[in-house]
């Protein structure tokens, strides 16, 4: 074989002795990814190596992007629905909140400031069922420029909402108490009336004029909107609210906002942020990113440690070669760089397979997750577990360089060691091996 390889290289010209990484070393390189008869079980080897990066590489960019999707869909949709800078005040509720949300909203950078009174209610059908839930009151032209909700709208519409004789709440809400456009939803508060008695709970039935879907469900189902006057007079705050929430253009650049929104506020104000609030959450999702990085980049390592045996157990098996071609003159750099080449195209070529099989994946995941689903009969990713109705996938081209440039190191520092003793071996201990 060897004799064959540099016979053909002697007819273009090039000897054993030409430059690096010439058409000789490429061509025996080349022929020893080949498989022969004699040569199976390190063919299977190689074959194990060239599978093992393939799915390490596309392991690790479909788990990032599933992770980066994660936090994307999970970032858009909780500041969808709350303010990215709450307002809250220090020396009593907000009673002048119209001058006030108008003088925030004027700010630079800010795109709505949104009044807003909360209070935790049991929601209840007149059917049966109840559930506890989070209403929140505000204005019917704020909420119609809140996209998340206006434009997620299921049934019904906002004309009741606005007229102020309607409630929205959330599809699934309205599943789990068989709830409908047009009927009554019962709230309970245990903040009512005070009497002689004590306080009685207040309860009160309201229409339902429109089902939205945010598409996570934790909102879905235990948010119910109020008009501002309604909600205000239900919680007993009159002419007042509790916070106004901002929302601004560049979330990541909240901190630049914060001395503007304090001087246009006027008063003492306790300002929260989005980062704040969900601090733990965020930060749990990026330890999680990362660890899964580190522990699939192991099965990279893996398969190319495979490598390493795969080419050791082919220098052994090339000994009759090396020492034919170090004879004919082929130099010891010669030698490393042929079984180099040979290492180095299991793992560029088990990469370019990864890369491929990764964002094909990605780009179909929803689908193969409903696959999966329809074939066990089980929901895979269930909603009510991890919040969101889908799979989400969101690669990111700097994370893939990165992972692409990780499994070709590996692979290219797998073949140093094979090919150093390779080129290491003189004719006389190269026969041996035979």
């Amino acid at each position: 074989m060897a004799e064959a390889a540099v016979d053909r290289s002697s007819k273009s010209g090039l000897g054993p002795a030409g430059k690096p990484f010439s058409t000789f070393e490429r061509l025996v390189a080349w022929r020893y990814l080949r498989a022969r008869r004699k040569e199976a079980f390190i063919s299977v080897i190689a074959g194990f190596s060239f599978v093992g990066i393939m799915l390490g590489v596309a392991t690790l960019i479909i788990v990032m992007a599933v992770m980066n999707g994660f936090r994307t869909e999970l970032v858009s949709r909780i500041l969808g629905i709350n303010g990215h800078m709450i307002v809250q005040p220090v020396d009593g509720p907000f009673t002048d909140y119209p001058d006030l949300t108008a003088k925030l909203a004027a700010v630079p950078g800010v795109k709505m400031a949104l009044p807003l009174v909360e209070g935790q209610v049991l929601a209840s059908a007149q059917a049966g069922g109840s559930t506890g839930a989070l209403v929140r009151g505000a204005r019917a032209e704020d909420l119609t420029k809140l996209k998340t909700i206006s434009d997620n709208i299921k049934s019904g519409d906002m004309v009741g909402y606005a007229s102020g004789e309607g409630v929205l709440i959330g599809t699934r809400m309205a599943d789990q108490l068989g709830l409908r456009v047009g009927d009554l939803i019962t709230l309970t508060s245990p903040e009512g009336d005070i009497t002689p008695m004590g306080v009685n709970p207040r309860v009160k039935s309201y229409k339902i004029s429109g089902l939205f879907e945010i598409g996570m469900s934790e909102y879905d189902s235990s948010i119910i909107f109020m008009p501002l006057e309604e909600a205000q007079l239900y919680f007993n705050a009159a002419g007042l609210v509790q916070s106004i929430e901002l929302f601004v253009d560049h979330p990541d650049d909240i901190d630049a906002l914060r001395p503007k929104v304090e001087e246009a506020a006027g008063r003492q104000i306790n300002l929260t942020d989005w980062r704040q609030r969900n601090q733990t959450f965020f930060s749990a999702l990026q330890v999680e990113r990362n660890v899964m990085f580190m522990i699939l980049t192991l099965i990279v390592l893996v398969a190319a440690l495979n490598i390493i045996s795969g080419l050791i157990m082919l220098v052994k098996d090339k000994g009759s070669d090396i020492a034919i071609l170090r004879t004919m003159g082929a130099s010891a750099g010669a030698i490393m760089r042929i079984f180099f080449m040979t290492g180095a195209a299991i793992g560029i070529v088990g990469t370019l397979a990864g890369v491929l099989l990764g964002v094909l994946v990605c780009v179909n995941i929803e689908s193969i997750r409903q696959f999966f689903s329809w074939i066990s009969g089980t929901v895979i990713f269930n909603p009510q577990v991890y919040f969101l109705s889908q799979l989400p996938a969101e690669m990111d081209i700097s994370e893939t360089i990165s992972v692409v440039v990780m499994a070709l190191s590996l692979s290219f520092i797998a073949t140093i060691f094979p090919a150093w003793r390779a080129s290491r071996l003189d004719p006389v201990q190269a026969l041996r091996y035979e």
